[in-house]
């Protein structure tokens, strides 16, 4: 038996310029704009792709995008909408998929790591006193060595997270989304990336652009 037939990647590159020239970026926001906005039914045939399946498409080709994207500053350049005398670089940052519970800086690490030492040290305290004790301490003795154990694969978790930093050579890592960071966002801060353009001052059309995770604008 065959399935649905796939969607066209002409009309998913219609969807994903939509959002991008409309500053709909959410893969969840696109799949409702599908469902009540107008304009883009007619640019798509009223067809309804998933969060998912949007979302995949941005993933997997990537590199086709980035060849879109040439492919159009070639036109820009036959057409002569660029100047050339004047080009403005500025960065902007933005936020990934990964929680800020999943992104682990060195100093977060180490902090996580004394806390979970400190508390381990004190479950066992607990424990020897209600081994001491060995009164009506049973239920609470037990329940003392499960949240030890759970502790301690939890600090297991971290060393190895630890550990796989320090083979990287990194000083950050995110679990959900590897390649985000933990960096400044005017007077916030978000796990994401830093995106770099560069625009040309005639027709304020952008002539490159550089994806990076360096949590700083480098000029």
């Amino acid at each position: 038996m065959e399935g649905r037939p796939g969607y066209h990647p002409g009309d998913r590159l219609k969807l994903y310029l939509y959002g991008y020239l409309n500053r709909i970026r959410s893969s969840r926001a696109l799949e409702r704009e599908t469902h009540r906005n107008v304009e883009l039914m007619w640019l798509i045939k009223q067809l309804r792709p998933g969060h998912k399946t949007i979302a995949d498409f941005r993933k997997v080709h990537s590199a086709a995008l980035r060849g879109v994207c040439r492919e159009f500053t070639k036109l820009c350049k036959e057409w002569e909408l660029f100047g050339g005398e004047l080009i403005a670089v500025d960065g902007s940052k933005f936020l990934a998929v990964n929680r800020r519970q999943r992104n682990f800086t060195s100093d977060k690490l180490k902090k996580l790591l004394k806390e979970a030492d400190e508390q381990i040290e004190r479950y066992l305290k607990d424990l020897e006193q209600q081994d001491a004790a060995a009164v009506n301490a049973t239920e609470q003795t037990e329940r003392l060595r499960q949240k030890l154990e759970r502790l301690k694969e939890r600090k297991a978790k971290q060393e190895a997270i630890q550990t796989e930093m320090i083979a990287l050579g990194q000083t950050q890592i995110s679990l959900t989304d590897p390649d985000s960071r933990y960096m400044v966002k005017g007077t916030d801060t978000i796990i994401g990336y830093n995106v770099q353009t560069a625009v040309d001052a005639k027709h304020k059309l952008i002539v490159a652009h550089e994806v990076t995770n360096d949590v700083i604008d480098q000029l």
